[in-house]
């Protein structure tokens, strides 16, 4: 039977006033929310992943700014914040205006209608979206006394799913049209705040607001959004141990299995706070489990039309550089497919210097979740004719069933080097590598391709909580299991773990040199 005192976390819930009414756990954020209304700039654009807290920030922000001081009781902006002023707000959430023209212009009309409804206004059928926009800013302003907050969130939501379709440029140009009020209409305005995840700069929102801030890399707001270790220290250490319980684990294994699964994202290279993804993270405390909770909620759906040969480049991903200024101001449509994965959220800042970014892998979940993405083009399977072996695979391998994880890894790779012409390129070995240890990355284990050591490199080290497996690759017409084998052994591969508290287990493998896939293996025993 569940806890009935267990608090409440907020899984799904956008509504600053709901948590706070509710009696739901919050993370206070509101210092950094005084300070961005009244002591940074008026334009203020942020960038995070989906699914990131974005939407609730706003939420936060339109509580705040109309002065709804009874939902602050107790934050920290009640020793900031003492006149309470009451502004208008104008709030869009572009989330909703669909991918065509015509779905956004239906959505900007029937939300305009709303606010001309509260301030008394009367439009006609001539008058243009840009029009009604620019008289419901500018009737806030006179009706109330009080300039107004324009608060647009997920902006970018109509351009992404209409980007490389017919529709684009009409969803491109009713932007251009009606966001061009928001310059004109400066002297109503008090604070704009936009969010969104990718940018794209040929809208008005930018090319005309050439005021706006990009608030995203600034060390001030690096933690706006998300979750960092000092919170979860204070706000969610009985979630943890209720976790721990659940799985039989210890409080520390707990939270280190949190860590590696949500935490490592940095968004500032001079403030590089650790952030856990604030979605995956409450989730796996409610319902007791650390999984994969931020792809399953379809953040893997736009790849394909920002990033070709995902399946190829994968592995060159993980700690590649890219230069500043397009980390930070391009443009999404032609900043490469780096830029795209970071501000989508698949990518995190790792290291910063004077020549550009070092971007990598956030964590667990995100690096899994991306190769479980590429595994039905990798295996030219379709996906539900290889969950099963997944789940097969690493149980087997999980509990150490060398004999059946054998035969799984039969099924999954059969004829697949050969019969794949976007692997044509690379040889057969290569081939074989990169198809494995995607196999592996996707069920979860934590892969290093070419693990280096002083006596040689190892083809993978696939490691879990109870194993760490050491596979050495050899073609049946290059010596197959028995150079293999010979190669483990001689350059002392499982030496450096040895020390390790789980078992290393020496694998050598035999493939077919026509690509017809796994021939055998062996497990390594060094004397």
């Amino acid at each position: 039977m569940a806890n009935l005192k267990q608090r409440k976390l907020p899984v799904g819930i956008q509504s600053f006033q709901e948590i706070r009414e509710e009696g739901y756990a919050y993370v206070d954020k509101t210092e950094e929310v005084w300070y961005m209304v009244n002591r940074g700039d008026k334009y203020n654009y942020l960038s995070r992943p989906r699914r990131f807290g974005k939407s609730v920030l706003v939420d936060t922000l339109q509580m705040y700014l109309e002065g709804r001081r009874e939902l602050f009781e107790g934050l920290k902006i009640m020793e900031l914040e003492h006149d309470w002023t009451k502004y208008p707000v104008i709030r869009l959430d572009m989330s909703e205006g669909g991918d065509t023209a015509f779905e956004i212009e239906s959505y900007l009309n029937n939300i305009f209608k709303k606010y001309e409804k509260l301030y008394n206004i009367v439009s006609t059928k001539e008058d243009s979206l840009t029009v009604r926009f620019s008289n419901i800013i500018e009737a806030a302003y006179e009706q109330t006394g009080q300039r107004v907050a324009v608060l647009i969130d997920e902006y970018d939501s109509p351009l992404q799913h209409s980007w490389n379709t017919p529709e684009h440029e009409g969803c491109s140009k009713v932007y251009r049209n009606v966001f061009a009020v928001l310059k004109s209409a400066t002297k109503y305005e008090k604070f704009v705040f936009i969010t969104g995840i990718t940018k794209f700069t040929q809208i008005s929102l930018f090319s005309v607001l050439n005021n706006l801030t990009n608030i995203s890399f600034l060390p001030e707001y690096a933690t706006i959004c998300g979750i960092t270790e000092q919170e979860i220290t204070e706000h969610f250490t009985e979630e943890i141990r209720l976790l721990a319980e659940a799985n039989r684990w210890t409080e520390q294994e707990a939270h280190k299995r949190l860590k590696e699964y949500y935490d490592g994202y940095h968004f500032c290279d001079t403030n590089m706070t650790e952030i856990y993804n604030p979605f995956s993270f409450i989730n796996a405390l409610k319902h007791k489990r650390v999984s994969n909770y931020w792809a399953a909620s379809g953040a893997t759906s736009l790849l394909p039309k920002f990033v070709s040969d995902m399946e190829l480049r994968l592995g060159r991903f993980d700690n590649c550089s890219i230069l500043r200024n397009t980390l930070e101001t391009s443009d999404v449509t032609d900043g490469g497919a780096e830029l795209f994965l970071y501000q989508s959220g698949y990518l995190t800042i790792k290291h910063a210097d004077e020549f550009g970014y070092i971007l990598g892998f956030p964590n667990e979940e995100v690096k899994q979740a991306l190769y479980d993405m590429v595994l039905p083009t990798l295996t030219m399977r379709a996906e539900p004719e290889i969950e099963s072996l997944q789940a097969s695979l690493f149980r087997q391998l999980g509990t150490g069933q060398l004999d059946e994880a054998k035969k799984t890894l039969k099924a999954l790779i059969a004829d697949v080097p050969y019969s794949n012409k976007k692997l044509a390129s690379m040889d057969m070995e290569e081939r074989y590598r990169l198809i494995i240890s995607s196999i592996l990355n996707a069920i979860g284990f934590r892969v290093e391709v070419e693990h280096m050591l002083a006596t040689g490199r190892i083809d993978i080290v696939a490691s879990s909580y109870k194993y760490i497996y050491v596979i050495e690759l050899k073609l049946r017409n290059n010596g197959g299991m028995a150079a293999a084998k010979k190669q483990i052994i001689a350059n002392q591969y499982l030496e450096p773990f040895k020390a390790d508290k789980r078992k290393a287990i020496g694998l050598a493998v035999e493939l077919d040199e026509k690509g017809k896939g796994l021939v055998d293996w062996e497990e390594v025993i060094e004397d």
